[in-house]
C-alpha cells in the first residue's frame, strides 16, 4: 500500500499552479464520472432507457482503462492520481452501463456488448504488444500515451451523436447538461495543466478538443433548452386535444345511436370537423 506521505511528496514535486490545477483537475473529473447519475435515475425510474444514447460511455471505458495502464509503475512511473481517479471513473462507467444493459432493449444491448467485446480484445492486444515488444517507461509512456491521447479524444467528441439528435428533435431532452458542463471544465482545466511550464503536447492535444467539444454542447443547450421545452408543451396540449376531440365524437355517436335506433354509427367513423 502507498502511503500518504508518498501523494503528498508527488504533489508538491511540481510547482505550486501544477499542483493546484492537477488537484482541481482530478476534482473535476470525478464530477464528470458523476454527471451522468442524474440520467441513469431516470432510466432507471421510467425503466427504459428511451433515446439516451450509450456511445459517451462505452468510449469512457476503454479511455478510462488506458490511463489506468499508463499510471502503471512500469509504463509511467509516478502516477498515482492518474491512475485513481480513472480506476474510480472506470467502476462508474461499469455501473452506467450495468444500468443501461438492464433496461436497453435487446438490439441496444447487443450493440453495447458488442462495443465492450471489441474493445476488451483490443486493450488486451495493446498491452500484450507493450509489455512484450517495448522495453522501458520511456518508449511504453511514448506509445501508451499516443493512445490515451486517441481515446481521449474520441470520449470528448462521442457526445456528438446526442448533438445531431438535438438538432434534429429540437430538444436537449437527451443530452444531460452537467456532463457537458463537466466536459467543458475538465477540458478547460486540463488544457491550462498543459501549457504550464513544462508544456505537455500530448495533454493539450485532447484536452483542448474536449474544451472546445464541451463549448459546443453547451452553446447547443442554450439554443435548444427553451425550444424543447416547449416542443414537449405543445405535444402535450395537442395530445390532451385529441383526446378531448375522441371523447366529444363518442358522445355524439352515443347520441346519434339513441335518437336514430335504426342506423348504427360505428365508433371508428370519425365525424367532420
Amino acid at each position: 500500500m502507498i502511503s500518504c506521505s508518498f501523494v503528498f511528496h508527488h504533489l508538491f514535486v511540481l510547482n505550486s499552479h501544477q499542483s493546484c490545477i492537477l488537484c482541481a483537475g482530478n476534482v473535476i473529473s470525478f464530477g464528470l464520472f458523476f454527471s451522468p447519475a442524474p440520467t441513469f435515475y431516470t432510466i432507471i425510474k421510467k425503466k427504459s432507457v428511451e433515446e439516451f444514447k450509450p456511445d459517451p460511455y462505452i468510449a469512457t471505458v476503454l479511455n478510462c482503462a488506458f490511463w489506468v495502464f499508463y499510471g502503471m509503475p512500469f509504463v509511467h512511473p509516478h502516477s498515482l492520481l492518474v491512475v485513481t481517479i480513472n480506476s474510480i471513473g472506470l467502476v462508474f462507467e461499469f455501473v452506467y452501463l450495468a444500468i443501461f444493459l438492464t433496461y436497453a432493449t435487446t438490439k441496444g444491448r447487443k450493440k453495447v456488448l458488442l462495443y465492450l467485446i471489441i474493445e476488451v480484445i483490443f486493450f488486451a492486444a495493446i498491452v500484450l504488444v507493450t509489455m512484450l515488444a517495448l522495453h522501458g517507461t520511456t518508449r511504453r509512456s511514448l506509445i501508451v500515451g499516443v493512445v490515451c491521447d486517441v481515446f481521449n479524444v474520441m470520449m470528448y467528441i462521442s457526445p456528438l451523436t446526442i448533438m445531431a439528435k438535438v438538432i434534429k428533435t429540437k430538444s436537449v431532452k437527451y443530452m444531460p447538461f452537467w456532463l457537458s458542463l463537466t466536459n467543458f471544465l475538465n477540458g478547460l482545466c486540463w488544457t491550462s495543466y498543459a501549457l504550464i511550464y513544462p508544456f505537455d503536447l500530448y495533454v493539450l492535444i485532447s484536452n483542448s478538443i474536449g474544451a472546445v467539444s464541451g463549448l459546443a454542447q453547451l452553446i447547443l443547450y442554450v439554443c435548444y433548452c427553451h425550444r424543447g421545452e416547449s416542443n414537449v408543451d405543445n405535444d402535450d396540449v395537442k395530445k390532451s386535444n385529441e383526446l378531448h376531440l375522441t371523447a366529444v365524437e363518442k358522445c355524439t355517436i352515443e347520441y346519434l345511436n339513441q335518437v336514430t335506433p335504426y342506423v348504427h354509427i360505428s365508433d371508428s367513423v370519425r365525424l367532420p370537423c
